[in-house]
């Protein structure tokens, strides 16, 4: 297990590459940090709308090895389909990953909440309740009801009907409208000690190249513990997650599992993934698409500016101007 060189002066101290390959390595990384698109004395004369990762990658004469570890753990593409498209994505996506781990002092891209995921929507409820948004909690067999020209109505649970012009659900409330895309193996460790060889880390994240397994995409692994408030104290929890390739998931999530070391209990979950085939435009239903396997839920969120997009006819505007965000609140 290795850390993920995010920089150029990390990328000269890993032990992933040797001195040569370094300093190529170290050249593509202070490319892409100097990259801006919309100033073409940086683009060094090549147009990345028209050529390929492949191509790029290769004028930097990286070899297979760092081209993973670009590509899956810093870009996080899911599988190697990216070479083959426009460049200009894998540099955004490098870019994103370098100015992540800028932004806070932990030295990681990633910011992980306090009593684990359900927070973000549990803050979510409070800020929309300080902007009149009402929440039916627990409610049993919600059902989407829609009108004779198949527009939606609102939703029944317990014989009320809640009214809306618009209803936004994931693909267990209209399985009617959404097709199968595939299935998703998880492993759930619980652990009384950190993964061995993270540097104790207490919260951890493990992407595992396609090609490192012969697989057709990439495998997860992801950490956390007591300190984030999600376990008893002194426990760790560890998933291990794949797209599911066979029928057999202790066997296709054995090479995660075998990084835990020991494991205090085991748990295996299988889910099918679900896409919609709907028009929202027809029907105003907006279906998000289920969890996939990754740990970084960076398609989630992908999939939360499109439907927002949808929703609303607008783009997601999250520039935000951090000197006057961070600046001290005047008395």
């Amino acid at each position: 297990i290795h850390k993920v060189p995010s920089t150029d002066m990390e990328a000269l101290k890993s032990p992933l590459m040797g001195l040569f390959e370094k300093r190529r390595a170290g050249k593509f990384f202070l490319y892409v940090q100097d990259y801006k698109e919309n100033d073409p004395s940086t683009h060094k004369g090549l147009d990345l709308t028209k050529m390929t990762s492949k191509q790029l990658i290769s004028k930097y004469g990286l070899d297979d090895n760092t081209i993973d570890f670009i590509g899956h753990a810093v870009a996080l593409h899911k599988d190697d389909s990216y070479l083959s498209e426009p460049a200009i994505e894998i540099v955004k996506r490098m870019k994103l990953y370098a100015e992540s781990v800028a932004r806070f002092q932990g030295g990681s891209p990633y910011i992980y909440p306090l009593y684990g995921l359900g927070e973000l929507p549990q803050g979510f409820a409070r800020l929309s309740a300080v902007y009149g948004g009402t929440y039916m909690l627990n409610k049993p067999e919600c059902k989407v009801e829609f009108d004779d020209e198949g527009k939606v109505r609102g939703v029944t649970s317990e014989g009320e009907t809640a009214k809306g012009k618009k209803v936004v659900c994931d693909p267990s409330y209209v399985p009617e409208k959404v097709k199968k895309v595939g299935k998703v193996f998880r492993a759930i460790a619980i652990m009384s000690h950190p993964i061995p060889n993270t540097a104790e880390s207490h919260s951890v994240q493990i992407i595992i190249p396609q090609k490192q397994l012969g697989r057709r995409s990439d495998m997860y692994v992801f950490c956390c513990s007591y300190s984030h408030n999600v376990a008893s104290k002194g426990k760790f929890i560890a998933f291990v997650s794949a797209q599911a390739e066979s029928d057999n998931p202790e066997a296709e999530l054995k090479p995660g599992i075998d990084l835990l070391g020991p494991v205090d209990e085991l748990f295996f979950d299988t889910y099918d993934r679900y896409e919609p085939t709907n028009d929202p435009s027809s029907d105003n239903c907006f279906i998000s698409t289920s969890y996939d396997a990754t740990t970084h839920f960076e398609s989630t969120v992908m999939d939360v500016l499109s439907l927002y997009t949808k929703i609303t006819g607008k783009t997601v505007d999250l520039s935000v101007d951090l000197s006057a965000a961070s600046a001290p609140e005047d008395d």
